[in-house]
Order: structure tokens, then sequence, then C-alpha cells
């Protein structure tokens, strides 16, 4: 096991700044609360009051057995940050849950990353690493640790700005990345241009991805989604396909509108939109990015500036045979966005937040860096986009409120169970870095959204697991202010946050039938294992607009991956 140093951050910024747009009640507001320690550009909900940060060793302040930390546990009840011992360098790889709530950390770093050599002073190659982390009970995350072994547990290739999605069978399906260290671009001799699973299938041999050498040279961290039907959902530059894990084939769907490119060093976002019973339709919403041409190499970077425009360009397809042959809708959000996330809410809005009006991601690669960011004029003001609402008329950022703390390259962000937003991270330099325009960015801000501050559903009797295709039943506490007409419960994985992309990021609306007394809620869970992947959950009940607090549930037989089909095929 290994030992932990509990670093108890101050609080004294406890709800000290609060940024507020409206006056009267109810209000979003920006919050300042507390210092991680390490820079959190990734991050996961890894119990009901832990975010598990992960980082690279650059002079990190928050210290573990006599060294820098490179890790760390965030208490959203505390705000207070405990260090946490890896063995090998995380920098830049994904993760997320398998079928029994095990969480998995995948690739990272090798020890020498740049042309001058530059080496870690701890910390072992990470690029085939697979970390583990045990489902953690105790709430301030006492006892809780990384295995982090690749003697023991270890990719089958070397993966560093790779994906990774849990699939309908309960294991991670790692899609992409590179190899050995690339300047911007990704190139053939660093590319790992692949898919694996874990645990392993297919003998342990990695797939080719014809889509993945298609879409080269800006397809690191590709954004990939499980559709409801068990396939995949992959874009990638400004290509994108559906793929079949079973047969092993692609489809190819049409290219981004207008040039525009979503993926690494040409970060945009995308998620799957929230799901809905009967027919769960799946929708893929991919916004921001750049218009530049990929028809670049890493030796041609001096055409390329900081002060490159943005695309404020969000692209919309339903993928249904009609929805592809229609093709990518066209909408505009308020600004150009490069490196923007999505968290998608549990009232089935979508937030766009972070991000920069102008530039790229990666370090020092432009003609121009500001610093050493290849971004510049960050983005600090979120927007909400309405998939409901017709088109023309979906963005909207009226009462959202404005940071003063520039979120750009290696940020992170995640919707809590408390229904609030993290915010963490920033960092585009390869060490930590004071002083400069985008520095090592430490402090942690909440976006509380209105209902925060208001009365808000109580969900108790929840169960802590519960099978596909079921009907269950829970109590319910609705404020007598609310419209108890007006109820959606919504069944969310709140994914991994990793370089603009929520890997595993999904909400599917449930069946609900609300008691006359408004005291219980019949609901009914998904149909099958590929409506939602099997795995953690959490569940939120929205009132008249108010948003309860999140409630963990394991959905499935909870089984170790590989499971069997689930539930009931529709």
């Amino acid at each position: 096991m290994w030992t932990f140093l509990t670093l108890a951050v101050s609080c004294a910024f406890h709800l000290a700044r609060a940024v507020e747009t409206t006056s009267g009640g109810s209000r979003w507001q920006f919050v300042q609360n507390g210092t991680t320690g390490v820079v959190a550009l990734q991050s996961i909900v890894v119990s009901p009051s832990l975010i598990l940060l992960l980082d690279q060793p650059t002079g990190n302040p928050l210290q573990i057995d006599g060294h820098q930390a490179w890790a760390a546990l965030w208490n959203t009840e505390t705000n207070n940050v405990t260090a946490v011992d890896a063995s090998t360098i995380t920098f830049c790889g994904s993760g997320g849950f398998l079928s029994n709530g095990t969480m998995i950390s995948t690739g990272g770093t090798p020890m020498v990353i740049s042309g001058n050599n530059f080496t870690y002073p701890v910390g072992g190659d990470g690029q085939v690493a697979v970390r583990v982390f045990e489902p953690c009970n105790d709430p301030a995350g006492v006892g809780c640790t990384l295995f982090d072994d690749p003697t023991k547990l270890h990719l089958a290739e070397a993966r560093w700005y790779a994906s990774t999605i849990r699939i309908f069978d309960g294991s991670l399906m790692i899609v992409g990345g590179i190899h050995i260290p690339t300047i911007f671009f990704n190139t053939p001799e660093e590319a790992a241009n692949t898919f694996e699973f874990f645990p392993p299938k297919d003998g342990g041999i990695p797939r080719p991805s014809a889509f993945l050498d298609r879409s080269m040279p800006a397809n690191l961290f590709p954004r990939v989604f499980p559709l409801p039907d068990g396939k995949i959902f992959m874009v990638a530059n400004n290509q994108s396909i559906i793929y079949d894990i079973l047969k092993r084939t692609e489809t190819v769907l049409p290219d981004i509108p207008n040039g525009v490119r979503v993926t690494n060093p040409y970060d945009g976002t995308a998620t799957l939109l929230p799901l809905s019973p009967p027919d769960y339709i799946p929708e893929v919403l991919v916004c921001g990015g750049t218009n530049t041409t990929d028809q670049l190499t890493n030796i041609d970077l001096h055409q390329l500036s900081s002060q490159d425009p943005a695309s404020d360009q969000c692209s919309r397809i339903t993928l249904t045979p009609e929805g592809i042959k229609k093709g990518w809708q066209v909408e505009r959000m308020p600004e150009g966005r490069m490196m923007p996330e999505i968290i998608l809410m549990p009232n089935g809005q979508v937030l766009i937040i972070n991000g920069a009006g102008t530039g790229y991601a990666a370090m020092d690669g432009v003609r121009d860096p500001i610093g050493n960011s290849n971004a510049d004029n960050a983005v600090m003001t979120p927007v909400l986009y309405d998939p409901s609402a017709p088109r023309g008329r979906r963005f909207n950022r009226d009462g959202l409120p404005t940071t003063d703390i520039a979120r750009v390259y290696h940020s992170s962000v995640s919707l809590t169970p408390d229904g609030n937003i993290f915010i963490a991270g920033s960092n585009p330099n390869p060490v930590v870095t004071t002083g400069a325009k985008f520095s090592s960015e430490y402090r942690v801000e909440y976006l509380n959204p209105p209902f925060m501050s208001v009365p808000r559903p109580v969900l108790k009797n929840v169960p802590k697991q519960v099978a596909f295709n079921k009907k269950f039943t829970i109590d319910v506490m609705i404020p007598i202010h609310l419209d108890a007409s007006s109820i959606q419960v919504a069944l969310m994985d709140l994914g991994f946050s990793s370089h603009a992309f929520h890997s595993s990021s999904r909400l599917v609306f449930l069946d609900a039938n609300l008691s006359k007394d408004k005291k219980k809620l019949e609901l009914t869970s998904p149909p099958n294992n590929r409506i939602y992947p099997p795995g953690p959950a959490y569940l939120f009940l929205t009132v008249d607009d108010v948003t309860s607090k999140g409630i963990k549930i394991m959905v499935g037989s909870g089984a170790t991956p590989p499971v069997p089909d689930q539930g009931v095929r529709l």
C-alpha cells in the first residue's frame, strides 16, 4: 500500500470571492475556494466527495514521502487536498471507470519529453501505465491509494494523448495517441493509430485504425462516444466515423463542415447529447477548434500564430440514417473557442466553458507564443446551449458570470455530485511557472448554478445498485414552491476531463412517475448495457429547473468486465 501525506489547504478563501451578475435571490456565481497543490490537468469524480487530480512532477508545492506529488484527491466537502503517491508520470493520460466501479488511469508521458532532453526529477515512464484506483468509501479519502506498477499491469502499446471510454461490456477502449514525444502535430513515426482494450481483448494485440491513419496529423485525443446500439462514434481532425467493435468495421460519416478541425493540437470539444426514452436517438455536438489547414508539418509551425482566431462553429449531427444523410448542421457560439470543454447539466442543457479565443493547444510551438502558451485571449464567460430549443435560439449566457482566472491548456472541469461545476488547472508551461500571463494555476473555482442557493429536491432511499430494464422506487422531498409537474430524472456518468474532452460523459433520462402525494418516485432503469454502459452513475432529480444533489448508484451487475449483455435489446 502506498503511504499518504495529507495537506490541509487553508479555507481562507471559503466563499470569500463570488462573482455575481444578477440581483435578487438566486444567481450563477463563480466562487474561488482553495488550492490544489498539483495542477489539475486531468480530473475525475471518484466518490460523492472526492475528485482525483492528475498532473506531472515539474515543481508542484504539494509533497508526499519527501518529494513533490503529481496526483491528489480534492475533497469537495472541505475544499482540502490530499497527496496521492504515483510511480509513473500521468501527464496527458486518460481514464475511466470499469463496470465494477474501479477507476483506471491509462497512459502518460515518457521521462524525456522534449528536444532539450528534459528529464523529470521523479517518476517513471507512464506511456504504458495502467493505474488502478479501487472504489474508496472514506469521504476524506483516508486509505485510498493508486496502484501504479507497469511491471505488473500495462498497456500493449505506449500511449500519450489517447482517449479512453467505457463500452457496453464494461471494459475500457483506449483510442489513439503517440508513443514518442511530438513538437506539435502527430507524425507517422510517433503515432499510435490503434485501439486496444482493458482488460485486454484480441489476445492483447492492438487493432489498427484506418480512421486514425486518415485523420493525421491533428488527431490526438480523438473524441469518442459509445452509442446506444453499442457502436462507437469517433471524430478526429475534421473527420468522423461509426466503428463497430464486434464486426471491426467503420462507417464513414460526413466531415465537419467548413474545414473546422477539432482535435489536438487544434482542440475543439464534443459531447453526446442527452439520451431520452423511448427511442434514445443519439446526437453529437462538436464545438470550437480552428479553420487552420492540416496540410502542415512540424517544420511549418512558423505559419501559426497565437493570434489566429479560434472557430465559433458548433456542428450537430443526428446519428440515424436520415440524420447522417442530412449531415452536420452548423450553429455559431457567441465567440470562437480553442480548448473549451462541454459539461452536460442534469436538466439536459450543455455548459460550454474555458478555453481561448485565439491560437492553439500545446506549448511553445507557434511563432509568437505568449510565454509558453500557443493560445491567447482567454474566454472568461461560459455559455449555455439548450439542445431542445429551436435552432438559432440555443445559445444563452443571460446571468452567467465572468471569471478573472484564465483556463487554457491543461485545465479541467467536472460536474460534481453536489450539482455545481468544479474548475481547476491551466498550465501551458513545461515546468511550474509563476509571474507569466498564463502561469501554473492552482486556484479552484466552483461555478454555482442558481439552484445552489434555494431549497432543492432531495432523493432518499436510493438503491446502491439497480439492474437494467427494472422499475424501482425512491423517496423524494420536493420543496413546496416548486412546480412538480415539471420533472426530469438524469442518470449520469460525470466523465474524465483531460484536454478539452470529457471521456465517457453521458446523460440518460429515465422514465419517472411521481406519486400523488409527491413523496415517491417510480423510475425505470435504462433498457440495456448499450444505452448506458454498465458501471457507476449519479442520479439527479430536477424539478421546475431546480436540481437535487446526485446520489451514486451502480448500474448493472457490478461484475468485473467483460460482462455479458444485460437488460433487453431495443
